[in-house]
């Protein structure tokens, strides 16, 4: 079966060199039939890249530990759900995994548009197969996952060996939330790729208009998603796993998924400006080129050892494939865009800075210099190597200091955008629109110093949250107002009404509530608390309001790890109210060791207890215990942000217009007395929320 497996993955390679050239002389010669055996062997590349995966998914199943990756992070004793998470457990099989997604993207793409743009998908085609040549490269012939045991026999001769057992897997790793992190995020990565080649192409190929915009909206906005519920989830792994209290560290692996959807977020953005105006097509061209070069960065820094990270995985010599295919990326987008930039011309330029354009030009300049910040540190300790010899790491207060005041800028931005028409505002449109939400926002922010508030960028969260929400609420409110008096639906009907005849703009705005649902719960971490405390049974720790009884230990015995457990009652105001278990396990398959945390979450706020193992000096467990509020806030953010990205892609529902019934006693023409007459119609240039109406001059 490894044999197998390779084949298919050596056959993928010579597909996908067969599609690049027969794509390009497709596009000289425009050809059908050339053009159709290019696209026939993008689909090939695909189809052979899952069989190859499916067999090393077979051979985890199978405990064959004759395959080196699958001893080395594998055993029998593995639950069968962690024995398929540990095909992305390592390098070799996580780039596999990678060309595996990217390949899902790539087949929907050729598929989705086959026989369609003729003058565009050779283009793409040519695109999307370089990109997977250069994964298949390093799946082939640099970091095979199909490497075997091999042993010498008589005459020298190596013969195939075996294991009795595997090493297992990484204790980090066996927690249900790593079955579904790595792909969501790697989801987003490589979905980045889709939008890259579209641009690309749109630009070798001087692909007329915005078209190369409409084709590739959704496919962004489900990266841009599974980007955003990958960065959560890995920061959920990391608060719930690795018992340091947290969920992000500004840890460079955590900061290289984070720079691509700050790029990816701009770009959400900056796109409407050129739908609507013909604005920014260079800006967004280049959002487009630097996210995916940012997403190839990511998985560079978590592969080449160039940074330390607990996400990393060891140090190799592969990270020089990455640099090399990064400067052949820039190298192509720099040439294709001084052969074609009067293509990319703008067809308007900015009429006032009160308008909905300057607030896009706005948050685009904030997302980036954000980016920047963010690539200035990760990429510090190297710069510093290179010039000094030594690394100089940055922690977390460089990134907090930056980055804190630029959050608030955005936060104010998300809602002062909603209430911005296109081209020019008024000043008096703006007095009325700005006035309600300014004065919520205020008012809370006052009855936050007065209950003892007095942390400035919590307070100022505050006020800006409340803000957002109020222009979230008030563009609901007013579309459905509209709706309800003239179908005489009730206003909640009328909010779903609303919602699903303009799905792209009221999905955006519930991603924006979501986000301050997010920016709420990171305010909570001004007021975290925490102790620790060697405790024997009987101890008590005080921690807030609450006090941690510690009852005792006990020891379990399971199938791939023996644990330690802490029993710990919880009370709060004199009386219990819960018991919780933080564990520590033992893994001796490869004599590591990890821990389970226990957590008590409330939307007030956590109670996060852990077993961190034993005093060498004392000889007695040490429990640490944090107390941190708001955390749910992120994860219930995280949700509803998904959720409006999901809503966004929905397709718009036609509009309905039910008319009111006759009053009684009024004859109808053509039933002659009957009371009423139910009459539906098109009304997409008169409903709130359809385009195409007074309202749609201020869609999103």
């Amino acid at each position: 079966m490894d044999l197998f497996g390779s084949y298919a993955l050596l056959l993928a390679f010579a597909f996908a060199v067969y599609a690049i050239f027969g794509g390009i002389a497709a596009i000289i010669t425009r050809r059908p039939l050339l053009i159709k055996s290019a696209r026939n062997a993008g689909f090939a590349v695909c189809v052979l890249i899952w069989i190859g995966t499916a067999t090393l998914v077979y051979l985890f199943f199978t405990d064959n530990f004759s395959l080196t990756y699958v001893a080395a992070h594998s055993n029998r004793s593995l639950a069968p759900y962690y024995k398929f998470s540990a095909l992305w457990s390592g390098q070799e099989g996580s780039l596999l995994f990678w060309s595996f997604l990217l390949s899902i993207y790539v087949f929907s793409a050729l598929f989705a548009y086959r026989g369609k743009h003729p003058e565009l998908m050779p283009y793409v085609g040519v695109v999307l197969a370089g990109v997977q040549i250069f994964f298949l490269t390093l799946n082939n012939f640099v970091a095979s996952p199909y490497h075997v045991f091999a042993g010498p026999g008589a005459g020298g001769i190596l013969h195939l060996a075996t294991r009795a057992d595997g090493s297992g897997l990484n204790p980090l790793l066996q927690y249900p939330e790593m079955a579904i992190h790595p792909p969501t995020l790697y989801s987003g990565y490589t979905g980045f790729t889709i939008p890259f080649a579209f641009a690309l192409a749109a630009l070798l190929g001087r692909y007329p208009g915005e078209k190369w915009i409409h084709l590739t909206r959704r496919w962004t906005m489900i990266a841009w998603a599974f980007q955003s519920a990958g960065i959560l989830l890995g920061a959920h792994w990391a608060y719930a796993v690795l018992g340091w209290g947290g969920y992000w560290g500004w840890d460079p692996v955590e900061n290289a998924s984070l720079m691509p959807w700050l790029t990816g977020t701009a770009f959400l953005h900056s796109v409407i400006m050129q739908e609507k105006r013909g604005m920014m097509r260079v800006w967004n061209v280049w959002l487009v080129f630097l996210t995916f070069m940012l997403c190839i960065l990511g998985t560079s820094l978590t592969r080449s050892g160039a940074v330390n990270s607990v996400h990393a995985f060891a140090e190799s010599s592969i990270g020089h494939w990455f640099w090399g295919f990064l400067l052949t990326i820039v190298i192509v987008c720099l040439a294709a865009y001084i052969k074609n930039r009067d293509y990319l011309r703008s067809d308007n330029q900015l009429d006032s800075m009160l308008s909905r354009e300057s607030s896009f030009l706005f948050n685009n300049l904030i997302l980036l210099v954000a980016c920047v910040a963010v690539l200035a540190g990760t990429l510090f300790p190297v710069l510093s190597e290179a010039v000094r010899g030594s690394k100089i790491s940055v922690g977390p207060p460089f990134f907090n200091r930056v980055n804190i005041p630029i959050a608030m800028f955005l936060l104010f931005l998300t809602g002062v955008g909603p209430l911005l028409a296109w081209r020019k505002t008024s000043v008096e449109s703006l007095r009325k629109n700005f006035g309600f939400p300014l004065i919520g926002g205020v008012v809370v922010a006052i009855v936050g110093v007065a209950l003892g508030l007095r942390e400035f960028y919590v307070t100022l969260c505050l006020l800006l949250s409340v803000f957002v929400t109020l222009t979230i609420a008030a563009e609901f409110y007013r579309g459905a107002r509209v709706i309800s008096a003239r179908t005489g639906s009730n206003l909640f009907s009328s909010v779903s009404q609303l919602t699903m005849r303009n799905t792209r703009r009221y999905g955006g705005y519930v991603v924006h509530f979501g986000m301050v649902l997010v920016f709420i719960g990171i305010s909570g971490t001004a007021f975290n608390q925490d102790k620790q405390m060697d405790m024997s049974a009987g101890s008590v720790m005080n921690l807030g309001p609450y006090n941690l009884h510690l009852q005792n230990y006990d020891s379990t015995q399971e199938r791939n790890y023996s644990a330690e457990r802490a029993t710990i009652d919880v009370e709060k105001n004199g009386r219990s109210v819960m018991m919780l278990y933080p564990t520590r396990r033992f893994y001796p398959s490869n004599q590591e060791s990890g821990t389970m945390v226990a957590i008590a979450s409330t939307l007030r706020e956590d109670l996060y207890v852990v077993y961190a193992g034993t005093n060498p000096d004392t000889n007695l467990p040490v429990i640490h215990a944090y107390l941190n509020p708001l955390v749910k806030w992120i994860w219930l953010g995280g949700a509803v942000v998904v959720f409006g990205t999901i809503l966004a892609l929905l397709p718009n529902r036609q509009a309905v217009m039910v008319l009111a019934t006759a009053p009684a006693g009024e004859s109808s023409p053509v039933h002659g007395g009957a009371q009423a007459a139910e009459v539906s119609f098109s009304a997409r240039s008169q409903l709130p929320g359809e385009p195409g109406s007074r309202w749609s001059d201020r869609e999103k």
